[in-house]
């Protein structure tokens, strides 16, 4: 049987959210972004995956590269784009930052998560590269 073209990725997200939910549990909501950030990179860390905070990433405009153009909060495994909130609700704003990191940096799939709601669940969105 031959694994989808998502399927690593999918895996993946499945293991953050139910590290992410962990780290809403202990904390809950009402802390600033960076909170969330530091906790999640941490928890992620313990449990062996490679993970990258911050990450500047290239923007490329007619063929150059800017550096440090724009910067991902969480990158994990170097395929799983993170993008961490802490607002009353997140917008379409939001996603568009999102799906943007997941594609210039020819990702497959990204989790945009908003810790600030009273269950996690109803604070991830899944982001999709579909090119």
């Amino acid at each position: 049987m031959e694994r989808s073209d998502l399927s690593l990725e999918n895996d993946l997200a499945t293991k953050v959210i139910g590290l992410a939910m962990e780290v809403h549990t202990q904390l809950g909501p009402g802390l600033l972004e960076n909170a969330y950030k530091q906790a999640l990179a941490f928890i992620l860390k313990n449990e062996g995956l490679f993970v990258e905070v911050e990450k500047k990433m290239p923007l490329i405009i007619d063929g150059v590269a800017l550096e440090n153009g724009y910067c991902i909060d969480i990158l994990v495994e170097r395929k799983l784009v993170l993008e961490l909130k802490a607002v009353e609700r997140t917008t379409n704003i939001h996603f568009a930052q999102t799906l943007n990191y997941v594609k210039l940096g020819k990702f497959k799939l990204g989790l945009l998560i908003n810790f600030n709601v009273p269950r996690l669940r109803l604070g991830i969105r899944r982001v999709i590269n579909t090119k």
